[in-house]
């Protein structure tokens, strides 16, 4: 079985963000890989080791995601390959990233493709059904069991705290949802072998793709942090007139 991961790299989630003249400021900043990502990781390698096969982690990024990278393969994925744009393309969007991986993958023999349902820095969740459309095969999102009987595949997805169950076949492409499963730590001879693990970098051109190609759909005009709130009130007295007070705040807000 061929599977294949796409994965980002994203500020730590301990990281505080800060804007500089309406751009993050990732000065210093540590990195990580998406937690979204790091469930599809995780599911791959267990697919892999119960139907055998090759788990290979993808990434669009600059020469930094390389750490992240290694990281996947110290999990214990087979292969990573890094999409280097960090010389060919000053803004990217869903469209960039997507088109970039659709034609690295369009001539791949691919079974599985899983993805991290969202990323904690965008939340915008485009990128995965945005791939499968572009391979025309068939997408899932927001999955927390995957199973392979034969030719059918058995999803459970996460409807808004409700659960719906799918059925489909290969080749398929889903987005993982926490809960999924636990993901594992790299252990200290995973991260030995990841070392010797091989890491393929590529760029725009040996993909037969120009800035032209791929260039950004839309435009970032600013980032903002959200206006400080308000301390809270802590309501004093006995509880009938705290009731009132209340009732008479909430009738404020509608």
């Amino acid at each position: 079985m061929n599977i294949f991961v796409i994965m980002k790299r994203t500020f730590d989630t301990e990281e505080r963000i800060s804007i500089s003249d309406g751009k993050i400021n990732d000065d210093g900043a540590e990195f990580i890989i998406n937690p979204y990502d790091e469930y599809a990781i995780e599911e791959a390698i267990r697919l892999r080791d119960e139907y055998d096969g090759e788990v290979t982690v993808l990434t669009v990024d600059g020469e930094e995601a390389e750490k992240q990278l290694r990281t996947a393969l110290a999990m214990g994925a087979d292969k990573a390959v890094l999409i280097n744009i960090e010389d060919d393309i000053e803004e990217s969007d869903q469209f960039t990233i997507s088109t970039i991986i659709g034609e690295y993958l369009k001539n791949k023999d691919v079974d599985l493709i899983l993805a991290g349902n969202v990323a904690i820095d965008g939340g915008s969740g485009q990128i995965g059904p945005r791939v499968a459309d572009i391979l025309e095969i068939p997408y899932v999102t927001t999955i927390t069991k995957l199973e392979i009987m034969g030719e059918k595949v058995v999803l459970t997805r996460d409807v808004e705290g409700d659960s719906e169950i799918i059925e489909t076949s290969l080749p398929l492409l889903v987005t993982a949802q926490q809960g999924l499963n636990d993901p594992r730590y790299p252990s200290l001879p995973g991260i030995m072998k990841a070392r010797k693990k091989p890491l393929e970098e590529l760029e725009l051109d040996d993909l037969d793709l120009d800035e032209d190609d791929v260039m950004a759909k839309t435009e970032t005009i600013e980032i903002f942090l959200p206006p400080a709130k308000d301390a809270g009130r802590k309501l004093e007295g006995d509880i009938e007139e705290q009731v009132k007070e209340l009732a008479g705040l909430l009738n404020k807000l509608v």
